[in-house]
């Protein structure tokens, strides 16, 4: 009888930070998040793509603690992150202020694995507007496809 396989060993969860840097002055000049939001991870070894644009494509593993917090470019004007809308079968983001501060911040589990880009929106409150900013053009993304076998060109799939 053949040796039984080893099971795998549990893969430890990692934690990614999103970071969406807001100039609040400009979305209030423009009334648009277009051209004034930049976003960032922690992630860019794993893959992430999209560094600094409203178009980030962040690269996730089931089981990956997510973080998304806010920077303001302008300090004087008040910005927070209000909502974040995505498929809850894939992530379900919790509310969370920073103790003994105002300051928001949004934290989720990835919960399976994701084979197709998963976008999302970000709502933003800012400055006294009441109506939030919002933004659907970042998304998760799962893992790229298997390695390349060995001696095939580099970038093949």
């Amino acid at each position: 009888m053949p040796p039984k396989a080893k099971p795998p060993e549990p893969r430890a969860t990692r934690p990614v930070s999103i970071t969406a840097v807001v100039d609040p002055v400009a979305v209030l000049a423009t009334g648009s998040l277009h051209h004034n939001l930049y976003l960032y991870d922690t992630n860019k070894t794993e893959g992430s793509t999209g560094f600094g644009t409203e178009e980030l494509r962040t690269r996730v593993r089931a089981g990956d603690q997510l973080l998304w917090n806010v920077v303001v470019l302008e300090c004087e004007t008040y910005a927070a992150l209000d909502e974040i809308v995505i498929d809850e079968k894939v992530c379900e983001p919790e509310r969370k202020v920073y103790p003994g501060t105002d300051i928001i911040y949004w934290t989720g589990t990835v919960k399976k694995t994701i084979t197709e880009p998963v976008p999302y929106r970000l709502k933003f409150r800012l400055g006294t507007i009441t109506e939030p900013f919002s933004i659907s053009t970042p998304a998760l993304v799962g893992q790229t496809s298997a390695p390349a076998p060995a001696g095939a060109p580099k970038g093949a799939r």
